[in-house]
């Protein structure tokens, strides 16, 4: 089976593209080292020709209002290339919760771009993940100084991004969904409980002050960014994966 990975060669598209080779497909990344712009639309007809499914992994370079736009547009010409190519599976990795968070501008324009394929002409599957582990580091940098990291007690629930990418993997290469396949880690977590675990584990003995007012997640309400009961629950832990990495 052909499958063309928008985005495939960013942190979760070259992993897919590896699994789907390995697993004997013939995987193609699409990006622009590639040749191909999803905001013009150049080369995605090239990308697209012969493919069976289209995995779209592809993300905004800014998480603010603009992303609006970049979901709009690219999924516009995604699905418009995908109709003329046959392409017969559209899969798109998402977010958790992405449409209970309507204060981030990014969150919006992911479930945008949810809406749009659910309208399209092709059958498709939606793969909403958590926060990944490999962000964490990230999320507490947004909210920290040299004497102190802060952190909402926002409830999380992340996940390996190889866990992410086998779930993709397996929507993929399987029938349309024409749905939602949630997919979470197996351990819920306060964020800021989640910051004092990885300081602990890089030997940063930083303080973690609960500030319900610090970074993007502060306005996030309830537990909606946590797995629900029909979450498929990936295998990594989250100190496992700290332990493996350092």
């Amino acid at each position: 089976m052909k499958v063309t990975v928008i985005g495939g060669t960013g942190l979760i598209g070259s992993q897919v593209v590896r699994k789907l080779t390995e697993a004997g497909h013939e995987a193609v990344p699409a990006a622009p080292s590639t040749g191909v712009d999803l905001i013009s639309g150049a080369g995605l007809d090239e990308a697209l020709a012969g493919a069976e499914v289209v995995v779209n992994v592809a993300n905004s370079p800014t998480f603010d209002e603009a992303s609006l736009d970049f979901f709009r547009t690219t999924m516009t010409n995604l699905l418009a290339a995908g109709e003329r190519a046959g392409v017969g599976h559209q899969v798109v990795l998402s977010i958790v919760g992405v449409d209970q968070v309507p204060q981030l501008d990014y969150y919006r324009a992911k479930t945008l771009q949810e809406e749009l394929l659910r309208q399209g002409p092709t059958p498709y599957s939606i793969v909403r993940a958590t926060q990944f582990f490999e962000f964490v580091d990230a999320i507490m940098s947004w909210t920290s100084d040299d004497s102190a990291v802060r952190l909402p007690d926002t409830p999380v629930q992340p996940m390996a991004a190889a866990d992410v990418v086998d779930a993709v993997v397996d929507v993929a290469t399987g029938a349309p969904l024409n749905g939602i396949r949630n997919v979470a880690g197996p351990e819920a977590f306060a964020l800021a409980e989640l910051g004092r675990i990885t300081l602990a584990a890089q030997h940063d003995d930083r303080p973690v002050i609960v500030d319900d007012g610090a970074g993007m997640f502060a306005v996030v309400t309830g537990d909606v960014l946590v797995a629900g009961p029909d979450t498929h629950l990936a295998p990594t832990r989250y100190q496992d994966w700290l332990r493996s990495a350092r």
